[in-house]
């Protein structure tokens, strides 16, 4: 376990982190390390030697290399070993826009300490909830059942049909594929990653290739023979349940195809054919980039002179309704949902939560020693003091000052508790990010880094509780030693935010003009979506502030009115229901994820949800319903094995070829072929490469 464990942990942190800067950012989820363990593990217990060896003084104490047959506790605590590195620690964003966009320094030992404190702060506040939502029987973490039917199904006997390849064969077989086909897409032929064929039939039509280009505008006909570009951004279509991606799909459908084109063909809102359709950049009111670095003064602050010469910042319109008004709306009707459609269950389960007898679970776990409860009182005893010296001592470097660090971890306190026992009864996790910046934003404008801060302590440490709950649930439901479970999660978060930093440090110095899309080679994969959008937050939030973008000094005050609307929104979806309760289609309409169903573009684009959408609906649907054993059998092995592949091959591609500068330039290495996507469409707006309208 500790072998398995340890190495699923670092190769997965370093992978999820190298590919977070590319354009098809590929995350490797722990499902991937759950089906990949288990014939590694057997496959260990099968070979290494049996020899006992006596530990000198420590009496009878013995060790063995093959303590016994590979077992499914093992299995599930290699698992929340990987999850520690399933994702990138939010905090590295931070140090990325500081060194790759606003072009400051920061020390290797502020930007370590602040992912640790962050992610091991919300480790501390999911112990001190563990006895509410974990413990508890009414608490049953829908997501968290779904591995653990995993975990059941991989450790049946394998029947010995012949006539059906074994699970671990399928695996090599399906993980060999992924590895040899991403060469293609990955190096030699990348234009396959976006086959925006409209662009190629109207090369001179700047509308048509708004329409057509998967990666800059609407995405009508492109295709992808590239499976990172299928999972990047909302992870394996194969593991998301078709209902998911049903709600998903009407949401993405209703914004970006209907919506969008209204307000940019039809109503022309806050000047939108000024600017790009689909851009998270931000602009100048005469559609030029907006020049960050000159309204940033010395001090890191906003610099009023140079901001009033080049006047407000504005965005596409496709940026400023997907990602913040519908993010308004998202917000506020996951609340209103949560409390009119769940509220009464919410309460009942809590309170049987103290009153019911002890469930099985919870029975049979009291054989093994409790993790004290003072262990968890340390640790985030330490992480908020280590955090207070770093907003004190480094505070030239993070901006945040020392009474705003302990707002935010007030505000991550209160909002825990509720949050996970929203989510460990519906499954919904309302994000609370926007809210983080905008408090922060209106008591302290000004100061970009200082915002972005504040969003990391107050809102991803309690995002990171919720993680950690989970994983405790899974250990509860799979009978694992608390301790062991407080051991793996802790050592596994410390050493993923290590390998985190210690990757983002080495790109950030090594890949020259790094996330600089403007001055990057055009089929350079180096982009940096997500930074980019961290970045315009940053700005948007912190330099600029909230009243300059969204308040009376700002050109969007009116999407705040999406608050509103989306508060209201399953109101009335709620006395439809009660108001025609046979009509049982009236449940499905669930506001909160249509409305946040584009939550993730940009920096996802049209390509990665509509390849998602399609490559879902054929596993998930077609192939559930018409080829059940086989998909019960092989789909989720397909998914870790596609994953895996992918992920193998492009840092092979990177060391061997892409550091020694041994690039292919040719046709199919330069892009999509849809220049004219990012043109804007206005009468008189010039811009370097577009046509004059």
């Amino acid at each position: 376990m500790w072998f398995l464990g340890l190495i699923s942990c670092a190769v997965l942190s370093f992978l999820n982190q190298f590919f977070s800067y590319r354009t098809e950012p590929l995350v490797i989820t722990q499902i991937t390390v759950q089906v990949a363990a288990l014939p590694i593990g057997q496959f260990m217990a099968h070979v290494l030697p049996r020899t006992v060896f006596h530990i000198p003084g420590f009496g009878a104490r013995t060790f063995s290399l093959n303590p016994g047959p590979f077992n499914v506790k093992e299995h599930v605590l290699i698992t929340i070993f990987a999850n520690a590195g399933s994702a990138s620690a939010y905090a590295v964003l931070i140090v990325d826009i500081i060194k790759a966009f606003y072009i400051r320094k920061i020390s290797f030992l502020a930007g370590w300490i602040l992912i640790i404190t962050t992610q091991v702060l919300g480790y501390g506040w999911a112990g001190l909830m563990r006895k509410y939502v974990v413990e508890p029987a009414h608490m049953w973490w829908p997501s968290t059942l779904v591995q653990v039917s995993l975990f059941r199904a991989l450790h049946e006997k394998d029947d010995k049909d012949e006539r059906r390849i074994s699970r671990s064969k399928f695996f090599m077989i399906a993980l060999l594929c992924s590895f040899l086909w991403y060469a293609v897409p990955g190096y030699l032929f990348s234009t396959l990653t976006s086959v925006s064929w409209v662009c190629w039939v109207f090369s001179k039509s700047v509308t048509a290739q708004q329409l057509g280009s998967g990666m800059k505008g609407l995405g009508l006909g492109a295709v992808t023979l590239d499976w990172s570009a299928v999972a990047s951004y909302l992870g394996s279509p194969l593991i998301t349940p078709f209902f998911a991606i049903a709600n998903v799909c009407a949401g993405y459908v209703m914004i970006v195809y209907i919506f969008v084109p209204i307000a940019y063909w039809g109503f022309d809102l806050y000047g939108a054919r000024k600017f790009p359709i689909f851009s998270s950049h931000l602009f100048t009111a005469q559609g030029q980039p907006y020049n960050i670095s000159t309204i940033v003064n010395d001090k890191f602050e906003l610099d009023l002179t140079e901001y009033q010469k080049q006047g407000q910042i504005h965005m596409s319109v496709f940026f400023a309704f997907s990602t913040y008004a519908f993010g308004f709306a998202a917000i506020a009707a996951t609340i209103t949902h949560v409390t009119v459609f769940y509220g009464r269950e919410i309460l009942e389960r809590y309170r049987a939560s103290y009153t019911s007898k002890e469930d099985i679970h919870t029975r049979l776990m009291k054989k093994y020693k409790d993790v004290p409860s003072s262990w968890f009182y340390l640790l985030l005893g330490l992480t908020v003091a280590i955090s207070f010296l770093l907003s004190i001592f480094l505070k030239d470097q993070v901006q945040i000052p020392w009474w705003a660090l302990l707002f935010a971890c007030g505000l991550a306190f209160i909002f825990t508790l509720p949050i996970s026992i929203i989510t460990a009864t519906t499954n919904m996790e309302p994000g609370l990010n926007i809210v983080t910046e905008y408090i922060m934003g209106i008591i302290l404008p000004g100061k970009p880094i200082a915002n972005v801060c504040f969003k990391v302590y107050g809102y991803m440490s309690m995002s990171q509780a919720i993680s950690f709950l989970s994983d405790f649930k899974l250990g509860h439901y799979m009978k694992i030693p608390p301790r062991s479970m407080f051991l793996v999660q802790l050592i596994g978060t410390i050493l993923a935010g290590t390998i985190n930093i210690a990757v983002a440090w080495w790109l950030l110095n090594s890949i020259h003009n790094i996330c600089q899309d403007n001055l990057l080679p055009p089929n350079s994969p180096w982009t940096c979506p997500g930074d980019r959008v961290f970045f315009d937050a940053s700005v948007i939030w912190g330099l600029a502030g909230p009243k300059r973008i969204f308040g009376d000094l700002g050109p969007y005050k009116a999407l705040n009115w999406f608050f509103l609307g989306g508060a209201l929104g399953p109101i009335i979806v709620w006395l439809l229901h009660k108001a025609f309760p046979k009509q049982s289609w009236i449940l499905l309409i669930n506001l909160p994820i249509l409305f946040s169903a584009t939550s993730s573009m940009p920096p996802a684009t049209t390509l990665n949800y509509n390849a998602w959408i399609v490559v879902g609906t054929i596993f998930n649907l077609i192939i559930f319903r018409y080829r059940k054993l086989w998909w019960q059998r092989y789909n989720y092995i397909l998914s870790a094995a596609l994953d895996a592949g992918v992920a193998f091959m492009g840092v092979l591609l990177y060391l061997a070829l892409v550091m020694e500068d041994k690039n292919l330039t040719w046709w199919g290495t330069n892009g999509e072929h849809c220049n004219l996507a990012t043109c804007p469409t206005a009468k008189g707006i010039k811009v370097d490469g577009c046509p004059i309208h």
